[in-house]
């Protein structure tokens, strides 16, 4: 049987890597359905980006969730990064085929997501996360320095100079792109992308995070991806909202500052002509 292709995962298929990926789905999951003697679901419609094809499923007897994850550079390292945490404070990870990009993931429930509520109160559920998240990965770990996803997002943000709305602060925000992770390898393991709507209500814990994509690198650059998700605070009072996570998270101000100029600046995007990026950026920078 074909599975079911949700429109928003569908229309994020647009490079070629990801249509063969698309095209191979059904054989993955046909056979990661037997081989784990699963029964599947529908698969979940996301109000995030999709990064994959996720869908209840019951294994043996018990819920849980299956991905199928959709290949991109800074997901490469999920499931080794879910082995690292070990359920603490993510998913537990029951099974997983990383050439397939499968993973058999414990079932969050009510798995309702952190999104709804305030934004305050977001702060106070993610910061604690992100700080249990940060550990030092142990010698010969696989997980790739911080400063190769922003080595690849500049060269991808160089390749649009033709939209960019303001050179001189696209330039400004490389240059904090550069400086930030000069010499700057060491650190704690990173999700990375941990908001509000990667954090979802669960009974093991009261909060789990998911869908980390995990990098070694330094702590303040985490507290960008919840603070980019908080609009509303981001805009009644930038500088305070920052001041505040970062302050929460015990890290220094002025990095989380610097970091989330640059990516307000100069991270590669789909669209460079809305003004909420540039407006961000200059009332930070």
């Amino acid at each position: 049987m074909t599975p079911r292709i949700p429109p928003r995962l569908a229309a994020s298929c647009r490079d070629a890597s990801a249509r063969a990926w698309l095209a191979r789905l059904p054989d993955a999951l046909r056979e990661v359905e037997q081989r784990w003697s699963l029964t599947v679901g529908a698969p979940f419609e996301h109000d995030e980006t999709p990064c994959g094809w996720i869908a209840p499923v019951v294994c043996g007897k018990a819920p849980a969730v299956l991905k199928l994850a959709m290949p991109h550079m800074e997901g490469e390292h999920e499931i080794a990064g879910l082995r690292f945490w070990n359920g603490d404070p993510t998913v537990r990870l029951l099974e997983a085929d990383e050439g397939l990009g499968a993973m058999l993931l414990e079932r969050c429930v009510p798995g309702t997501s952190l999104r709804e509520l305030a934004e305050p109160e977001q702060d106070r559920v993610v910061a604690p996360l992100l700080r249990r998240l940060w550990r030092v990965p142990p010698p010969g770990h696989r997980f790739r320095p911080l400063s190769a996803m922003i080595a690849a997002w500049s060269e991808e943000t160089r390749g649009q100079i033709a939209r960019w709305p303001d050179a001189g602060l696209v330039n400004a925000g490389l240059r904090a792109f550069s400086e930030l992770t000069s010499g700057a390898d060491a650190g704690v393991l990173l999700a990375t992308d941990l908001h509000a709507g990667n954090v979802l209500r669960a009974q093991r814990a009261a909060w789990l995070a998911i869908d980390p994509k995990p990098f070694v690198g330094d702590p303040a650059y985490d507290a960008t991806q919840h603070l980019l998700n908080c609009r509303a605070s981001l805009r009644a009072d930038p500088r305070g909202a920052i001041h505040r996570f970062a302050d929460a998270l015990g890290v220094d101000r002025d990095r989380v500052r610097l970091w989330t100029f640059a990516r307000a600046a100069a991270a590669p995007r789909d669209d460079w002509r809305g003004g909420w990026w540039t407006d961000l950026a200059r009332a930070i920078e």
